[in-house]
């Protein structure tokens, strides 16, 4: 199979796209022949090799860690899904931007959702649900999004307006109209943010969940009152010396199919800023690494 990858830890410019031997699916696996794959930050930090003493990898290795397709094989055990079925989901840390990819984590895809939406759901809104989840329920709240405009944080703000909350979400003023397309309230992030919010929500913040690591988690917990009222998927330091929420994506079927049924329904769809052909995916993490992005960067195989 043709595939993207890496045999040194380097920059964006060390990706190559060569012949790696084909996967197949071990018992509880899919595999699935990839329309499009989606690029998250892990991606470029493994690759660079800034997450190498945490997560050091076997080179060389194909990066990438949700994807959609189609599935052409199915480990043993496996139910509820068959060979020619659009699915989305979740891979290992590495191994998915490739003709060929292995899940252990997977929905099926909905018909609202075209290849490259589909692709750029997976890890973005594993980790939103399992942010807001942590914060119990949403119905008739108000949740501040720090970091709105990204890839989870747009994925959380769909999901919480879904669930019932009042949304407010961060972002530089590029992105306002976005998020507003999005149901949420949007306002700058930074200095001041306390007193911009008392504008908007005049009885206060309920909750708020931090996707963006800009430092703000001190500021978080001031606005909401409790440190148990905020919850980090990208600020893993500051969450714990703070005893916020402290949460990690994981290969969650469930979650996923929870995305699925909310895309079905119209009322979550994943944004996507731009694709890139698997030729290009050395300007595709380039430009992940840039950061500020509206939504996601996904790779069209």
């Amino acid at each position: 199979m043709r595939a993207a990858r890496f045999h040194e830890y380097g920059g964006a410019e060390s990706l190559v796209i060569e012949q790696a031997p084909d996967p197949h699916a071990g018992p509880g696996e899919i595999r699935v022949r990839v329309a499009a794959a989606s690029v998250n930050p892990i991606d470029w930090k493994l690759r660079s090799g800034a997450l190498h003493q945490l997560i050091p990898l076997e080179l060389p290795a194909i990066p990438g860690r949700d994807a959609a397709g189609v599935v052409d094989e199915i480990g043993d055990g496996v139910q509820g899904v068959s060979i020619g079925d659009r699915v989305f989901g979740l891979g290992g840390v590495t191994g998915v931007t490739a003709e060929l990819v292995i899940l252990s984590a997977w929905a099926h895809a909905p018909d609202t959702w075209n290849d490259e939406q589909a692709a750029g759901a997976g890890l973005a809104s594993v980790t939103a649900m399992r942010g807001l989840n942590a914060l119990g329920s949403l119905a008739g709240r108000t949740l501040l999004v720090e970091g709105a405009a990204g890839g989870v944080g747009g994925a959380a703000v769909e999901i919480a307006v879904a669930q019932g909350a009042t949304v407010i979400g961060t972002a530089s003023e590029r992105n306002h109209e976005f998020l507003t397309s999005l149901g949420a309230v949007p306002t700058t992030y930074g200095p001041g943010l306390a007193q911009r919010l008392s504008a908007f929500a005049p009885h206060g913040v309920d909750i708020a969940l931090d996707t963006a690591a800009s430092g703000s988690l001190d500021d978080l917990v001031a606005i909401t009152g409790d440190p148990t009222r905020v919850a980090t998927v990208a600020d893993h330091a500051g969450g714990q010396r703070l005893g916020t929420h402290v949460v990690n994506a994981e290969n969650d079927s469930t979650l996923l199919s929870a995305a699925a049924e909310l895309g079905r329904q119209g009322r979550y769809t994943p944004r996507i800023e731009q694709t890139y052909p698997l030729e290009r995916i050395a300007d595709a993490h380039a430009h992940a690494e840039r950061g500020r992005t509206r939504g996601k960067i996904v790779i069209c195989i």
